[in-house]
């Protein structure tokens, strides 16, 4: 866990970071992988996978950077290669 110190007068905020793992992003790939068409909105990707908000958000980001994963006009997540034969 680390810490923000913005000033001497404010509180210690702790920010603990997303849990991102090789194993988690293995899992999310093999979700998708396992299931062709799947098409899920983050609030449903987290409740599939059982993660918080920002550790869902931040794995999803990080599969849509590798190009894994692409984003629908309406915010899903779908596997970037999809459509293709």
């Amino acid at each position: 866990m680390r810490f923000i110190h913005s000033s001497v007068t404010s509180p210690t905020i702790p920010v603990s970071r997303p849990a991102l793992t090789a194993q988690l992003l293995t899992r999310i790939r093999g979700e998708f992988r396992e299931m062709p068409g799947l098409r899920l909105t983050l609030q449903q990707a987290r409740r599939l996978l059982n993660l918080d908000l920002r550790t869902c958000s931040a794995a999803l980001a990080v599969l849509e950077a590798a190009g894994f994963l692409a984003t629908t006009r309406d915010g899903a997540f779908v596997r970037a290669d999809a459509g293709q034969s």
